[in-house]
């Protein structure tokens, strides 16, 4: 499936993703029946459409208004998804930022990021192995500066919603994922480009269950 991208510097390149699909032949009750945590993948690649549902599932845009498909407190958002990719039809290896208001990839670096970040999550195997992964961060200032301190448990509980969603998502398409908190923040950080305000809370390998 083509893809549109426009050049403007690397930095800069955004990749629009494949129109969503709103129907499927997996109930949510069959989704919740099937979900596990994955983490053995199949080496082949993972569809760019399928990768589009998952970061739809994540945080996608579901209304004029901007609602999310996860609920967050004060719709203030707190998360910013990132995509490591190393075997992602039609799409580039590299790293990615996904953007909701687009549903589109903005491309930050353009090279495979899995060995490095295998070696940030304490050399877990399906970080490396996986054809993704996607990396659910916060930025917590969204959110305690109108709940305080509270805030930071409103945002956990914003990326339990989010990650369960890519889980019951994954179901459905017939794909695998797990998700990892087990690795070092500065370290993480370092590999996806964060800013000091963005705190990595998730790690979600993704691809064909093996």
């Amino acid at each position: 499936m083509a893809f549109h991208s426009v050049k403007v510097g690397l930095q800069d390149e955004q990749i629009t993703l494949p129109k969503l699909r709103y129907a499927g032949s997996t109930s949510v009750e069959q989704a919740l029946l099937k979900r596990r945590s994955v983490r053995e993948f199949r080496d082949v690649p993972l569809a760019l459409d399928d990768l589009g549902q998952l970061l739809w599932a994540a945080q996608g845009i579901t209304d004029r208004s901007g609602f999310r498909t996860a609920p967050s407190a004060g719709a203030l958002y707190s998360l910013e998804v990132y995509v490591v990719a190393g075997n992602v039809q039609e799409l580039p290896s590299g790293l990615y930022h996904y953007i909701p208001s687009g549903h589109a990839l903005r491309r930050i670096a353009d090279w495979d990021k899995r060995q490095a970040l295998g070696r940030a999550a304490y050399d877990q195997p399906s970080i490396t192995e996986a054809p993704a992964i996607l990396a659910l961060c916060a930025v917590y200032e969204r959110v305690t500066g109108k709940y305080g301190d509270r805030g930071l448990r409103y945002v956990h509980m914003e990326a339990g919603h989010a990650a369960q969603n890519v889980y019951l998502q994954a179901v459905s398409l017939q794909l695998g994922t797990v998700v990892l908190g087990a690795f070092d923040d500065r370290s993480v950080k370092g590999v996806l480009n964060l800013t000091g305000r963005e705190t990595p809370l998730y790690l979600m390998p993704v691809g064909r269950v093996r």
